[in-house]
């Protein structure tokens, strides 16, 4: 991951994380519809790894978002 990306990144994880509370979900159950190991969700959530579009989409279809709603800066 480049580190001029990070910031984006920081905003996709807590944005997972905030519509995956939202809906009710552990990171296991997600990283589980998603295909993924639940520690591979935890640093996705904690900006510590990049992600690939394909996975961006599958998360943002499993919360029920629109996938830019994830890269968006909600403070």
């Amino acid at each position: 991951m480049k580190a001029e990306y990070k910031l984006y990144y920081r905003y996709l994880g807590q944005n997972i994380a905030l519509y995956r509370r939202y809906r009710g979900m552990t990171q296991g159950t997600l990283a589980e519809y998603v295909g993924i190991d639940q520690s591979h969700l935890s640093r996705i959530e904690n900006a510590g790894v990049g992600v690939s579009m394909d996975l961006v989409f599958a998360i943002a279809e499993t919360l029920q978002v629109p996938p830019e709603k994830l890269l968006q800066d909600k403070t």
